[in-house]
């Protein structure tokens, strides 16, 4: 079953998606009508276009292309959500980065998206000031920046090698904020060290410790958008060692601190937000 629920229309569009579906569901075809692109925040599943196949991570991103025909198929687990973000034509075109961004099908968990995906969850949640077309905003002008950024599209992968890493990660999702290693994530894929890094690599389009790393980071994020904890216990709360660490990765990602970050993300003043979009868009 899935359900869709719009947040909000116009050139920028934000819906809600919520999937039910688990493998003894037979997936459907269905096609892309407009430019979107549509955050994974919870859940996975698999994402077909192109004659390309993705497994779709928490923190990855779908993209769609008007007319492109795909297939979302749940072979490891039950149900996903997705915060999507639908752009019409004139927007798309703003852009300047063509087609050809819009057609790679799908972008693994990178670090400066996933902080963006967790601010539009904050806004959909009505826990930012910032509005979810200026998130929708920022999400399609970092995706044009990170066009020479590689997709996940799997190749050459067994079902049960697909399963592994994609079962992993999300116990490395679930298991962000204890201290974790390649050796004990290995273990919980029944694989070497070796074996498991090139797997989980080749799968989900980056390393365990990074896809770690930014589950952490997507946390904090959203700690950061949604509550007045401090940041340095939200920092020990996600899994940083310390704060000065999480403070330099953090701002490596968002191009912004963590104070800043939350000063931004909770203000409806114009000139704070504008401060924010700069940021993030200059940030690499």
């Amino acid at each position: 079953m899935l359900t869709a629920t719009t947040l909000q229309s116009g050139p920028i569009s934000v819906i809600d998606y919520r999937c039910e579906a688990g493998p003894g569901d037979r997936p459907f075809p269905e096609q892309h009508q407009t430019f979107s692109l549509s955050y994974v925040r919870h859940g996975t599943f698999g994402y077909s276009v192109r004659g390309r196949h993705f497994e779709m991570v928490a923190g990855a991103v779908l993209l769609g292309f008007p007319g492109d025909e795909f297939l979302c198929t749940h072979e490891h687990a039950c149900g996903d959500e997705c915060l999507s973000f639908h752009l019409a034509p004139e927007v798309a075109d703003t852009l300047g980065s063509g087609d050809e961004v819009w057609k790679r099908g799908a972008l693994p968990p990178l670090a400066p998206i996933m902080v963006l995906g967790e601010l539009g969850q904050a806004a959909a949640k009505g826990e930012s000031g910032v509005g979810l077309d200026e998130v929708g905003m920022l999400l399609a002008m970092r995706l044009a920046e990170l066009n020479g950024a590689k997709s996940q599209q799997v190749r050459h992968a067994s079902s049960r090698d697909r399963r592994r890493a994609v079962e992993t990660a999300m116990w490395l999702d679930a298991n962000a904020h204890e201290p974790v290693d390649l050796e004990r994530a290995a273990r919980q894929a029944g694989l070497s060290p070796f074996h498991f890094l090139r797997l989980f690599a080749r799968i989900v389009g980056v390393t365990p410790h990074q896809y770690l790393v930014r589950s952490r980071l997507r946390r904090a994020a959203r700690a950061l958008a949604a509550d007045d904890r401090p940041v340095s216990d939200i920092a020990l709360d996600v899994g940083f060692a310390d704060l000065s660490n999480f403070v330099r990765t953090f701002h490596r990602a968002a191009g912004i601190s963590p104070r800043g970050f939350r000063q931004a993300a909770r203000t409806a003043d114009p000139d704070d937000r504008k401060i924010l979009q700069d940021r993030l868009a200059r940030a690499l």
